[in-house]
């Protein structure tokens, strides 16, 4: 049963974490609240660091639950920026699983997420635009 997609995507998650027994619910199932959660901060940190300031989150679209997590699983969250608007961004979110004591991982669930840059006024403000094809964005 592996497919989904085979691989996590290259590079450093930008969240990893060990789902733990505080996360479940009463079923002894891990939140799909808590893994919300987790992918929103991957995201805000895209976000924040694309948009060199305070970002919110503004919708989040199309979260399909692959799979579950268990108590005691790294949970490996990767986020991609893949649109920018005027003062928005869009980041792609994947979230993915290892058992403990295992090296295989599957994808567990995947979202795109948007947020607005917004100013020390609270209102929004304008982003950078992406970096072109090939180039890293300055950090």
């Amino acid at each position: 049963m592996k497919p989904i997609d085979d691989l996590p995507p290259e590079g450093a998650p930008v969240v990893r974490v060990i789902a733990m027994p505080a996360d479940t619910n009463p079923y002894g199932d891990i939140f799909g609240g808590w893994l919300m959660s987790q992918m929103d901060s991957a995201a805000g940190s895209v976000a924040s660091r694309h948009s060199r300031g305070r970002a919110v989150t503004i919708a989040m679209d199309g979260m399909t639950f692959h799979r579950p997590v268990f108590v005691g699983d790294e949970v490996s969250v990767f986020a991609e920026l893949t649109t920018t608007g005027r003062t928005s961004m869009t980041i792609a979110v994947e979230a993915w699983r290892r058992a403990r004591h295992d090296e295989a991982t599957y994808k567990v669930t995947e979202a795109r997420f948007t947020f607005v840059a917004v100013g020390e006024d609270r209102q929004p403000r304008r982003v950078p635009p992406m970096a072109p094809e090939g180039e890293i964005e300055a950090a």
